[in-house]
């Protein structure tokens, strides 16, 4: 890492869970800057939880003398006293005034603390009656370590422009946690579309006020007509040059008309405001990203099956975008789930000058047993009533072999639900409690599911989870709080518009767009789910992969190197082979205590 950073270069490390990648990456990063190899650090994360790992990171080091101001960036929304962000001195107490207390505010904080997390900035900016959002941003400009979410390097329309805009000068470190996630971010990031019926019914709100714009947004939408006659499903276009000429139109005549609006002249409503700035940011970013264009992008117009139409400017590869970004110093691409290593290179740098490691790992092998079920399948052809069966019996089987708590992870919540039903209709136990996850989960619904996952609980427990979700990322159920993993199918995503595009794309440009599209982004759901057993060097656990495809070739290269040796079991023997792994582990437990 302190390598990479010196000679300003990009880095890729692929290491398993708890093997310490943040403490790893953190440390020689601090060393840089306090040698003046870089200004400042930026950690970068996907997560919530991930940025509570960095700042623990940063606790132990200064337990070990560090001197070295961090912060801790929160979504505005998350920050915001108000029910709604609303920064004007009428709608909020703390807007008023903001400016003639902050500099006494953010000066008081960097003269009596080093690390500036959530709950200090609300405190802090609660005493100074203050926008915590507003102050953190001041702050950060003081601080040597900034802890954020992604979109604030990358994301074109928020990212920090203190540290990020034109002329702003700057020598910085990224290190880019959970790097997998990456790169669907950085494609919705860089991407952008425009709603017909948008703008149809910014028409209908401009109307009594405005008969200009109002034959402009009649135009505009008349070319969409247009556009829509000509698409069934989906279709790649060549060319927008004729919407991108009226989105111009429209929007200079839309800043006119907000200008009149802020100067009295027209009396809309604050709802109808409100709509129609949402319409501006809407044309705007598709403007923006527009300019970004090149040959990593696809343009195509859509009818979803709800019937509205839009036009997509879709960043199919975000590389040449993401380097842009990171231009200012060195980055360490770093994850436990990185793999194949050269698909993400090819989607998250351009550079070719860029290093990669893949760390082994120290736990030991026996410790974990991995099973493939080569007698099911969660394929297309084969889901229904027979199929999920099966997947109930080898779920019932696994759980009730050994006490304790298990993950089961589903390609989809549909497929979680029907497997579920059968699951309680014929294989339930009273000696097995369950838990499932729902769609859009609050905060403290994901509290209460995890609660459930404690280190002695009188039953087993399975907790009916979606790969790709909540739950099959970023956190932490060590020792006994999680003993098994079940994962039913290869994580594919499911057939859509936008991954046919990437299939043809890749393919017409010499790689296996099958891979890019599908395989790989499924396999990556399927490594984090069954990374959720083995977290330290005292866990043990199974992990029962469920589909018969994973012991095809191209599953099997995809495999981490930690994953061998595995094992092929059948329905009718798998409840042996769990059971017998369990056996030889108290058997050596038990020796290794007498021993002591």
């Amino acid at each position: 890492v302190y390598v990479t950073l010196k000679e300003k270069k990009n880095l890729f490390i692929q290491a398993p869970t708890g093997v310490g990648k943040t403490i790893s990456t953190i440390f020689p990063s601090v060393r840089a800057v306090g040698q003046g190899i870089a200004d400042k650090m930026f950690y970068l994360t996907a997560k919530t939880i991930t940025r509570t790992v960095a700042e623990e990171a940063f606790s132990i080091l200064r337990s070990r003398g560090l001197k070295y101001k961090t912060i801790t960036l929160t979504a505005k929304e998350k920050m915001c006293v108000c029910e709604e962000p609303e920064c004007n001195p009428d709608k909020c107490p703390r807007a008023k005034g903001h400016f003639d207390r902050v500099n006494d505010a953010v000066y008081e904080l960097i003269s009596t603390s080093e690390s500036f997390d959530r709950e200090t900035l609300l405190q802090h900016a609660e005493k100074w009656n203050v926008c915590p959002f507003e102050m953190s941003l001041d702050v950060s400009v003081w601080c040597d370590g900034i802890i954020c979410d992604y979109n604030y390097v990358f994301d074109p329309r928020v990212k920090l422009q203190r540290f990020f805009g034109d002329g702003v000068k700057g020598n910085y470190i990224y290190l880019i946690d959970e790097a997998h996630n990456l790169v669907e971010r950085g494609r919705k990031m860089y991407s952008a579309d425009l709603y017909k019926e948008h703008v149809l019914a910014a028409k209908r709100l401009v109307k009594p006020y405005s008969k200009k714009l109002e034959r402009l947004l009649d135009k505009f939408n008349k070319l969409l007509l247009v556009y829509k006659r000509e698409c069934e499903k989906y279709q790649v276009l060549d060319s927008i040059g004729d919407v991108v000429l009226l989105v111009m139109s429209v929007m200079a005549e839309l800043e006119n008309f907000m200008d009149l609006r802020r100067k009295g002249h027209i009396s809309m409503s604050e709802t109808e405001e409100k709509e129609l700035l949402e319409f501006y940011f809407e044309i705007n970013s598709f403007l923006s990203i527009y300019e970004l264009l090149d040959e990593h992008y696809v343009i195509y117009s859509e009818l979803d099956e709800e019937g509205h139409f839009h036009i997509q400017l879709f960043c199919v590869n975000p590389a040449q975008n993401i380097s842009d970004c990171m231009n200012r110093g060195g980055g360490v691409f770093f994850s436990a789930t990185l793999l194949p290593i050269q698909y993400y290179k090819h989607l998250l740098t351009v550079r070719d000058d860029v290093y990669a490691i893949y760390a082994e790992s120290p736990f030991d092998k026996e410790k974990r047993k991995i099973l493939i079920g080569r007698d099911v399948s969660s394929k297309y052809t084969r889901r229904g009533y027979l199929e999920y069966k099966k997947i109930a019996q080898y779920i019932s089987k696994a759980s009730k072999t050994k006490k304790g708590n298990y993950m089961v992870f589903f390609p989809s919540y549909k497929m979680m639900q029907d497997v579920f039903s059968i699951y309680q209709d014929e294989y339930d136990n009273p000696y097995v409690d369950w838990v499932i996850q729902t769609p859009s989960m609050r905060e403290e619904d994901r509290e209460i599911f995890l609660e459930n996952f404690h280190e002695e609980n009188d039953h087993s427990l399975l907790g009916f989870c979606v790969m790709g979700g909540i739950f099959s990322e970023g956190i932490d159920l060590i020792g006994n709080k999680l003993i098994g993993a079940i994962v039913v199918g290869t994580g594919i995503p499911q057939v859509s518009n936008e991954r046919e595009i990437l299939k043809n794309y890749y393919d017409q440009n010499g790689e296996n767009g099958f891979d890019y599209a599908y395989r790989f982004p499924g396999m990556n759901k399927v490594l984090q789910s069954a990374g959720r057993v083995i977290r330290t060097t005292e866990d043990e656990g199974v992990i029962l992969l469920l589909d018969e495809r994973f012991l095809t070739g191209e599953y099997l290269q995809l495999f981490p190197r930690e994953w061998t040796p595995y094992e092929v079991c059948h329905l009718h023997d798998a409840e042996n082979k769990i059971g017998t792994f369990w056996e030889t582990r108290y058997n050596r437990n038990n020796d290794k205590t007498a021993d002591n």
